[in-house]
């Protein structure tokens, strides 16, 4: 797809539309909802806080927390998509798609079913380490035979690992089905009831992640033009890949330990911000932060009047995005654009 922002005065543009469109997405991520809330009443809740204000308590203490908590995944994923399809030089790699999050996923309940873990702080952890064993297993799936590492081959080392990964989950839950009543909702994603001391424990990694990334956007610019021409220009590509690598467990196991299984955003995203600012990753990178978070917020909003009163996962929201957008890309081919 050719890109519609091909000068940098355009981009400078561009950047500022996504940022406004990130604060639309976080206004209306506080506002709406079962209890709706006027937008200067949403401003009033931060100026002039009344605690004897239901609709103020509301803003503060429920809505800004989730509406935080989305923006955060939401970039985070969206950036962990963008250097995974770097990485792998695959058009349809997502952390979602290649096992990435289900791995992590796994390891989450399995740490609750046996070892009866509640801390998120250790929900963290373990959903880094499954996020790893599962981007590891993927890779060395994926390079097996003569011709090594292809975008075919790695795609279906991915679906494999995710179906394995998912299956096991489904296993334990059925195991232990009453210990782990409580975690479906959060296993099928969503962002209801998360607070701002939950998300403390998962910042440092996530900002730490996003910072890598930025750093990284040159060099994988040069990775991207193709391993001989880094290698002539003295890149040193297995240190790139493996921070990289250690970037994208770190974003989208940070997401998983606080959102549970979000798909699609890490697909979706990158693939519409190369279509408006092509292949330079020093401005795919910002871009994809504000998307994603707007993305994920939006999908949040949905989410909460399909069957209002009641709420739809948002994981399941993203799926009804992602999923015709998969079919569509996949129908393409695998050539980058």
């Amino acid at each position: 797809m050719r890109h519609l922002l091909s000068r940098t005065p355009a981009k400078m543009i561009g950047i500022i539309l996504v940022i406004c469109l990130f604060v639309i997405s976080f206004i209306l991520s506080i506002a709406f909802g079962q209890t709706p809330i006027a937008f200067h009443t949403v401003i009033e809740a931060f100026i002039h806080f009344d605690p004897d204000s239901t609709e103020h308590l509301i803003v503060t203490t429920t809505r800004f927390s989730r509406a935080v908590i989305a923006s955060v995944i939401g970039a985070s994923l969206a950036i962990a998509g963008a250097l995974m399809q770097a990485l792998t030089r695959n058009p349809l790699a997502s952390p979602s798609i290649f096992g990435v999050n289900a791995g992590a996923v796994f390891f989450v309940v399995l740490a609750m079913a046996f070892f009866s873990v509640t801390s998120l702080t250790h929900y963290m952890w373990i959903a880094f380490l499954g996020a790893a064993i599962a981007a590891v297993m993927v890779y060395f799936l994926g390079s097996l035979g003569r011709d090594g590492l292809s975008p075919i081959k790695i795609v279906l080392a991915g679906a494999a690992i995710t179906a394995l990964f998912v299956s096991l989950t489904q296993a334990l839950l059925v195991i232990s089905e009453q210990n782990l009543e409580g975690a479906l909702f959060w296993l099928a994603g969503s962002v209801a009831g998360r607070t701002m001391d939950m998300l403390k424990p998962i910042l440092p990694f996530t900002a730490g992640g996003w910072l890598a990334a930025f750093i990284l956007a040159h060099p994988v610019n040069i990775l991207t033009s193709g391993e001989d021409i880094a290698k002539g220009l003295g890149q040193r590509i297995i240190l790139v890949k493996t921070s990289m690598a250690v970037v994208i467990v770190f974003l989208a196991g940070g997401s998983v330990a606080i959102g549970g299984s979000i798909g699609f955003i890490g697909l979706v995203v990158p693939h519409i911000v190369r279509g408006l600012v092509g292949m330079d990753y020093r401005w795919i990178i910002p871009f994809c932060a504000f998307t994603g978070a707007s993305l994920l917020l939006l999908a949040d909003v949905a989410a909460r009047f399909v069957i209002m009163p009641q709420e739809v996962p948002i994981g399941v929201m993203t799926a009804i995005i992602g999923t015709p957008f998969f079919i569509y890309i996949a129908r393409r081919g695998f050539n980058r654009e």
